[in-house]
């Protein structure tokens, strides 16, 4: 089986925990991130999963690093700064279960990242390296995550690349653009979703916009389109598929999911990703799509990671959207 590495953000999410006797509400502590959830997605399913992060030295730090153990992580890229706080994200759900985010991160330590902190010889060991925007929002970890991408480039990796657009973390939307259009050039998988790729294309149309990209020589694009499923284009083919109806509480981490369901997948398969099959790309969608259905019944991102067994349970008794 092929070996995952994961660069980017872990932080904690504070998610609402119903109100306290005096009818405020109640936020519990939650593991997140992007990437750092995608990691746990990937080992919980199975794939052996790597992480290079950076938190801070507190009580948050501490606990991200024995979340990621507890989940079989490997964790030798993990790394605390001393001067830099974790950062902290506090959710908001709707009535639906999306979610809408504020953070504290002014700097937060997973900015801190430089090249330094890197230990290379992981993305040597590895065959797969994912990453999202986040990190290269601003701060050290901007230019030490192209750093990696390069190096993993020029080793002959496998490129997984999520936007994860948050626009809050953006001096400007111009700047986000641009460097997430510049990152994408390096994927060889990209999971973006549908607000996302409108964002950078200027395009409605699901089918046009992912073409769009496409023709930017990305050999897998998998556009997510939250309760709507997934569409997916890739030279074999491509495709929509639907979502599976679960009882949605909190779309957190249901994305990551998703990413750490196809990498996993792609583990497996062991092929370069030009020479998967259509049939193999409808069956990596699909386990997928059933994996971000299932994570979206718990609150949190790293909690609702499901197994593989929960994820085949869910494609073979839950009923299509």
């Amino acid at each position: 089986m092929l070996k995952i590495c994961f660069i980017g953000e872990v932080l904690i999410d504070f998610t609402p925990a119903g109100l306290s006797s005096n009818g405020n509400i109640l936020f519990e502590r939650n593991p997140g991130g992007g990437p750092a959830n995608a990691a746990v997605a990937a080992a919980v399913l199975g794939a052996p999963s790597y992480f290079i992060g950076m938190a801070g030295n507190d009580m948050f730090g501490t606990f991200l690093k024995k979340t990621f153990e507890d989940k079989n992580v490997n964790t030798a890229g993990f790394r605390y700064c001393e001067d830099v706080n974790t950062t902290l994200a506090f959710v908001q759900l709707d009535e639906t279960g999306n979610r809408s985010f504020s953070f504290y991160r002014n700097p937060g330590a997973d900015m801190m990242l430089t090249e330094k902190d890197v230990d290379f010889s992981i993305i040597d060991d590895c065959d797969i390296l994912h990453f999202s925007s986040v990190n290269m929002s601003k701060g050290e970890s901007r230019n030490t995550t192209r750093k990696v991408v390069d190096y993993a480039r020029g080793k002959g990796k496998i490129i997984s690349f999520d936007p994860n657009l948050r626009e809050l973390l953006w001096d400007s939307l111009d700047e986000a653009r641009e460097i997430i259009g510049e990152m994408i050039g390096y994927s060889d998988i990209l999971k973006i979703s549908g607000e996302e790729i409108e964002f950078l294309t200027g395009e409605k149309d699901i089918v046009k916009a992912t073409e769009i990209l496409f023709k930017r020589n990305i050999p897998l694009i998998f556009t997510t389109l939250g309760p709507d499923g997934c569409y997916y284009q890739h030279k074999s083919g491509s495709g929509f598929l639907r979502a599976y109806a679960t009882e949605v509480v909190d779309t957190t981490g249901s994305g990551d999911a998703f990413v750490g369901a196809v990498l996993y997948k792609t583990a497996i398969l062991e092929k370069e990703i030009s020479e998967l099959n259509n049939a193999e790309i409808h069956e990596m969608a699909d386990f997928a799509n059933a994996a971000g259905s299932i994570a979206a019944t718990k609150k949190g991102g790293i909690p609702s990671m499901p197994d593989v067994d929960r994820v085949n349970e869910c494609r073979t008794t839950t009923p299509l959207l």
